[in-house]
């Protein structure tokens, strides 16, 4: 065998492992701010509706086409990403005591060649500590998005960032490998720890 017909099978050789990498999925990070006053429309409201109170309901922009709704009441707010169930309010997620969202998000992303999909946030909140009421617990909480056509998004995990170095990998983990395949109100949150534990998780 010549010296080109060598150099031919080798070059055919490769030719499927060049195919495959061509198609292969990849994950990646993208972000988007949120910032209640400039981002987001008012949906309802206790001023809307005539009550008393210190309610409102809130759709944000989010990334690339894909919505935030943000529910607050009561010093309290709960998030869903992406596209709720038609016809139905999402599930109230929220921890128990007072608490606030940071005005960035991170979105992991699956791509495949001209094809995106966000499949799941990291978001930090801030949550009110008894035990420190000048500096609150950080958390990032990990979030399944909501697809146009299934709606399903929750929470697929809670991550301690305060006196955590390691929380943004942790929570990006649990996004890769839990978010896409998490069955909403089936499966149970992952919850990752430090040296502070994870304030009180509110649900309804």
């Amino acid at each position: 065998m010549g010296v080109s017909t060598l150099r031919l099978c080798a070059a055919l050789a490769l030719l499927p492992l060049f195919a495959l990498g061509a198609d292969a999925k990849t994950i990646e990070s993208a972000y988007t701010d949120l910032d209640l006053e400039r981002d987001c429309t008012v949906l309802s409201s206790a001023e809307s509706n005539g009550e008393d109170g210190d309610w409102r309901n809130l759709v944000c922009s989010g990334y690339k086409g894909y919505p935030v709704f943000v529910y607050y009441g009561d010093s309290r707010e709960s998030l869903f990403y992406g596209f709720p169930p038609a016809g139905a309010e999402p599930r109230w997620e929220s921890f128990s005591r007072f608490n606030h969202t940071g005005g960035k998000i991170e979105w992991r992303i699956e791509r495949q060649n001209d094809r995106e999909i966000p499949f799941a946030t990291i978001h930090r909140w801030f949550v009110a500590d008894s035990w420190n009421p000048v500096k609150p617990v950080e958390v990032l909480v990990i979030e399944k998005v909501g697809q146009v056509d299934r709606g399903q998004g929750c929470a697929v995990g809670y991550v301690v960032a305060t006196e955590n170095r390691a929380a943004n990998a942790e929570a990006r983990r649990i996004a890769d490998e839990k978010a896409r395949t998490f069955r909403c109100g089936i499966d149970q949150p992952a919850i990752g720890t430090g040296i502070v534990p994870l304030p009180e998780i509110a649900q309804r």
